[in-house]
């Protein structure tokens, strides 16, 4: 009776696991069907499509390494140091996934606009965050950075202390130790951190297109194509996004362990 109870248990999970599955992969695959051979290899081989594509790549990796620097270390203070206000900050941390993009994205066009503090010191070396890849970068970071401090909080958090104090103790400084013993232990959550907030960045529309439109990276592209010309010439594009997309999905469960994630 007891394995008969469990079978059923199993599989009414199952079925209730088999619609989520059906949920995702319903317009995925509906998405291909509906886009025609030909326009795909159209798409593929337009210069346009290509270019945002690279450029989308290009900035989001960039964005991610840049914010990596100060992002790392702060996962570390989180996971090691007690202090008041730590809860908020972990909450504040989390705040850009929850708020809509677009608000985030009049957030980020304040912040970096040419009469804020950021945008008159951009200013000064004759750069113009608004429309320009570095405002680009910035509108990704954002949304996207939560991902890695969080990855990365867990992963030092895992990392036993006494290995640091060991250290400490036979001499090492702390420098010393954050890069031979804390990052090489936590380097697989850190890792998947960064390809998760790398493939975040790349996939955002809301928070960019207010901060610059031009140039197009591929999420603006497909809403210009839409809006322009319709459902038909948008889907080619959408399909070849999304398998880049799924490569890099393929790349994140290849280079990090189930456990990380």
């Amino acid at each position: 009776m007891k394995s008969i109870r469990s079978w059923h248990f199993e599989l009414a999970f199952i079925f209730l696991g088999g619609l989520v599955l059906l949920f995702i992969a319903g317009p995925l695959l509906g998405l291909f069907l509906k886009s025609t051979r030909s326009g795909i290899f159209d798409a593929a081989g337009d210069a346009e499509v290509q270019l945002s594509i690279g450029r989308t790549l290009l900035i989001s990796f960039t964005g991610t390494l840049l914010f990596a620097l100060p992002a790392i270390p702060l996962s570390w203070l989180l996971a090691r140091k007690s202090f008041r206000g730590k809860k908020l900050v972990n909450g504040l941390i989390d705040l850009p996934i929850i708020i809509p993009h677009s608000a985030a994205g009049i957030a980020m066009l304040g912040f970096i606009s040419r009469d804020s503090v950021v945008g008159k010191l951009a200013g000064a070396i004759g750069l113009n965050l608004v429309g320009h890849p570095a405002g680009i970068a910035a509108a990704m970071a954002f949304v996207s950075i939560p991902f890695l401090v969080n990855a990365a909080r867990d992963g030092f958090a895992m990392v036993p202390e006494r290995y640091e104090k060991a250290a400490m103790s036979l001499g090492a400084n702390p420098f010393r130790i954050f890069f031979t013993i804390s990052i090489p232990l936590a380097w697989k959550n850190i890792l998947s951190g960064l390809i998760l907030m790398f493939g975040r960045g790349m996939s955002e529309f809301g928070a960019v297109i207010i901060v610059a439109y031009h140039p197009m990276i591929t999420p603006v592209l497909i809403y210009e194509r839409f809006t322009s010309y319709g459902l038909k010439y948008a889907q080619p594009v959408s399909a070849i996004f999304i398998v880049v997309c799924l490569l890099l999905f393929v790349l994140l469960r290849l280079l990090t362990p189930k456990k990380s994630l």
